[in-house]
């Protein structure tokens, strides 16, 4: 990994791009510690359970009330709906086939959904801080002009999110690598920092043993992550040889990867999406553990860490793996492609039963992808509850994990592919 980072300094291009990307990370974080007009951003969230777990995500942005409080996450939110519906509607399914142009107008319209979200979500913000807001100091405390600062801090908190999907995409475009993803990286790790940092503020002689069991803890669980992540399950495929004019083709020798866990960190932030769902409607109705039983009772049982979450968190993982799975593997595809470039799999007849016996691998392949990230989703948590209490939970959680470690990799991959592809072209000039 550091190897790489030299190397790709050590090309002009490369280097251009990883300081545009520093750039626009730096912009990022700058903005989530601007404070909006009107709200104590020093009060914090009012008992809200949801706004307290998407702050983790945002940096601590959200925490506080500042100017990118919503980050990412109603662009995230908004893909994921449209990635729903591609598969529902047969008019977005015929768009996502039509290549460059296609995706094009399915971005455009998970834009637009996205400034519809941050509408809703600042709203919710609102309702998580109304403790906090001092109209008075934007428009004024009475009649139209009350109603008309909250509009204006709707509209900030939507300009906000907006910013943030811009500046990913910019990252995109001209930086190294996925920027939504760095810029959700971004923020885990500085929450991270923060969280490590208020370890040493009440230090005593068990904080020694529990910073250790802390880095200890995180060392296994990044490298048992690591090791599923990069394994992968290769079916070979023997091509025959063909003769074409007065030359031979074929007769070559390969492989189809199948990874352990192919669907990534996706299903994970399905299952949290839809069970944090009721969380965000009770939010937006104004409830909260201090002012409704109902909302204290839900929290109690169904809440985070509770054996009801755990068992319905399990569940949905295993349902959106196969899900997920089943959009972005096609085995009936690829067994056409497989015949029609004269390939077949050792021991399988080419046709239906190829796509059958892909089908049966992939299916127990995704099992035990779903099986190890229902034991990451529950185990970390579970190991720094024990070791540091809430605090690491929710820092630590079992989606900043996995997005911190494939970002990671993903990161290094697109410094390895920008390094190969300017060697090449130095190679043909």
């Amino acid at each position: 990994m550091f190897q790489t980072i030299v190397n790709a300094f050590k090309i002009k291009e490369v280097r251009q791009k990883i300081l545009i990307t520093i750039g626009l990370l730096f912009i990022y974080r700058l903005g989530c510690h601007i404070p909006v007009p009107g709200v104590d951003m020093f009060a914090g969230l009012d008992g809200y359970n949801f706004l307290a777990i998407m702050s983790a995500v945002s940096g601590g942005a959200l925490q506080y009330g500042t100017f990118f409080a919503m980050g990412i996450g109603p662009y995230i939110n908004a893909s994921i709906i449209i990635q729903l519906l591609t598969v529902g509607i047969p008019a977005l399914e015929r768009l996502s086939k039509q290549g460059e142009e296609g995706r094009r107008k399915i971005n455009q319209y998970t834009r637009v959904l996205t400034l519809v979200l941050a509408i809703a979500q600042a709203i919710g913000i609102l309702v998580g801080f109304s403790s906090s807001i001092d109209t008075s100091k934007i428009f004024g405390a009475d009649g139209f002009a009350y109603y008309a600062s909250y509009a204006f801090l709707v509209i900030v908190y939507t300009a906000g999110a907006a910013l943030t999907m811009w500046i990913g995409e910019r990252i995109t475009d001209y930086g190294v690598s996925n920027g939504i993803s760095l810029l959700i990286f971004a923020g885990i790790l500085s929450t991270a920092g923060v969280a490590i940092i208020g370890l040493f503020q009440n230090w005593n002689a068990t904080s020694i043993w529990v910073l250790l069991g802390f880095i200890l803890t995180a060392i296994l669980i990044f490298g048992a992550i690591v090791t599923v992540e990069s394994a992968e399950r290769k079916i070979p495929v023997q091509y025959a040889k063909q003769v074409k004019g007065r030359k031979m083709y074929g007769g070559q020798s390969t492989h189809i990867p199948i990874k352990v866990n192919s669907s990534g960190v996706m299903p994970l932030i399905f299952a949290y999406a839809i069970l944090s769902f009721p969380d965000l409607i009770m939010n937006l109705c104004g409830l909260s553990v201090e002012n409704s039983s109902f909302y204290a009772g839900w929290t109690k049982w169904v809440g985070t860490g509770s054996v009801i979450y755990m068992v319905l968190l399990c569940l949905l993982i295993l349902f959106f793996s196969y899900f997920y799975n089943t959009i972005q593997f096609n085995p009936d595809d690829i067994s056409k492609s497989i015949q029609g470039n004269g390939g077949f799999i050792p021991g399988t007849r080419p046709g239906k039963p190829t796509a059958d016996y892909l089908r049966k691998v992939s299916k127990r392949i995704t099992l035990f992808g779903a099986i190890y990230l229902a034991l990451v989703a529950l185990v970390p948590s579970l190991i720094f509850k024990f070791i540091g209490g809430e605090t690491l939970v929710n820092v630590f959680s079992a989606t900043g994990l996995l997005i911190i470690v494939s970002v990671a990799l993903e990161f290094e991959q697109a410094l390895q592919s920008q390094i190969m592809m300017k060697n090449y072209k130095g190679f043909l000039k």
